[in-house]
């Protein structure tokens, strides 16, 4: 099989690990990757927002399979674009992608299938903003309806923070505080049939204790031994289902990554957030423990035939990443700083490139790497993925402490 793989981020390396893993591929391609991808897969330049240009280098490469990683791809049809070519693709259409593109739009779709999930309100002036921040009260949940790269959302104590950001963004949703642990789960589907994957929990915000901005992840771990019993099975019935039925119900069916972000809630899982692709940094714990081959499982969700897979094979123990964000991240990101210590299995690229004058690996983006480790518990991968973040050099750079820190002592809350 002939794989081509979109994107040229963290999760995009962590796929392409997985794929290449998979011994039904004899080629994996990634157009525009990464100096880690790289390592990996024959590079090539696209425009990945440019579906006549993805779907003409599929046809170009002779791919099997195309894999996009990002949401931005999804959101502009790239997948549309790749499948009139008679290629199979794994991504939701254009308009099924709305379900991340736009967060009213997935709050409708969650209405619609009697979803459990806040309360919320689509603002577009300042009055209505204000209005519906009075209406919850604090903590305010300000998310933009639009994309904006997993860091679109602020919720904040500070009344005029939220009408801030609610004003820069023009069109937002505004929605209850949910309260409780936050998992996020992965659903494989080709529309009808759907497979779970591993649940895991990522940290959003900057700063050790979940102080500071909220940014793309600073780091996740899989799995969740204080999970209650039965979540996802719970998850599967009450949100992934009625959402992939509402979908067809729509005529617009929902095949490829159904990522759902929930809050463990007293009244029970609450969704906060729908995304149409693999989450990033979740999907480096969650690959790490998967035995199924990657490409045949993808493969399969593309084509319509995920109801005859065999089930899903893990490894033992657990998976532990922690990213390493450049200075001045989550506000700026300075780039161009030469990297060290990050040609080791475990070290996931995310925002590097390589110099032109000397072929230096340099920072090119907010969050630059993260170290992926697995272990025969959570206290063994979490102890190797710091190693491997300690074995890196990065000029003013900056990580969490804490990954996983609160799991491993037994202090993961539950209402």
């Amino acid at each position: 099989m002939r794989v081509l793989l979109i994107g040229g981020g963290g999760r995009e390396h962590a796929l392409a690990v997985g794929l290449a893993k998979d011994p039904a591929v004899d080629q994996l391609i990634a157009a525009p990757g990464n100096p880690g991808i790289a390592d990996l897969a024959e590079i090539h330049t696209v425009a990945v927002t440019d579906p006549g240009a993805v779907a003409a280098l599929a046809v170009e490469v002779g791919a099997d399979l195309v894999v996009v990683g990002p949401e931005a791809p999804l959101v502009a049809g790239v997948a549309d674009a790749v499948r009139a070519k008679g290629i199979a693709c794994f991504g939701p259409s254009q308009e099924a992608a709305q379900l991340e593109g736009s967060k009213a739009f997935a709050k409708d779709v969650m209405a619609a299938a009697a979803v459990p999930t806040a309360r919320a309100f689509t603002c577009e002036t300042r009055a209505e903003a204000e209005r519906a921040l009075d209406e919850f009260g604090a903590p305010y949940v300000v998310k933009n309806d639009g994309l904006a790269a997993g860091k679109g959302v602020v919720v904040t104590d500070d009344r005029e923070v939220a009408l801030a950001h609610a004003e820069a963004c023009g069109r937002v949703v505004i929605e209850e505080y949910l309260d409780g642990p936050e998992v996020s789960l992965f659903v494989v589907t080709d529309g009808e049939a759907a497979v779970p994957l591993m649940p895991a929990q990522d940290f959003k915000r900057v700063g050790d204790g979940d102080s500071g901005p909220n940014t793309g992840g600073m780091g996740a771990y899989a799995p969740l031994d204080w999970a209650p019993a039965g979540l996802v099975d719970e998850v599967m019935g009450a949100v992934a289902h009625p959402t992939l039925a509402e979908m067809r119900r729509r005529g617009t069916p929902f095949a490829g990554l159904l990522y759902i972000g929930l809050a463990l809630t007293k009244a029970g899982p609450r969704v906060i957030e729908f995304n149409a692709r693999f989450g990033d940094p979740e999907t480096q714990v969650v690959l790490a423990l998967l035995e199924t081959p990657l490409a045949g499982l993808l493969h399969a969700a593309a084509t319509g035939a995920l109801a005859e897979h065999a089930p899903l094979r893990w490894q033992p123990g657990a998976a532990v990443t922690v990213v390493v964000a450049s200075q001045g991240y989550p506000a700026s990101a300075r780039t161009g700083d030469v990297i060290t210590g990050a040609d080791r299995a475990g070290i996931i690229h995310a925002g590097t490139a390589r110099r032109a004058t000397d072929g230096a690996l340099v920072s090119a983006g907010g969050r630059v790497l993260c170290g992926t480790a697995t272990g025969p518990d959570l206290s063994a991968a979490r102890a190797a993925a710091y190693a491997l973040v300690d074995g890196v050099t990065l000029d003013g750079a900056h990580h969490r402490s804490d990954i996983a820190l609160a799991a491993v002592e037994g202090r993961v809350q539950r209402p």
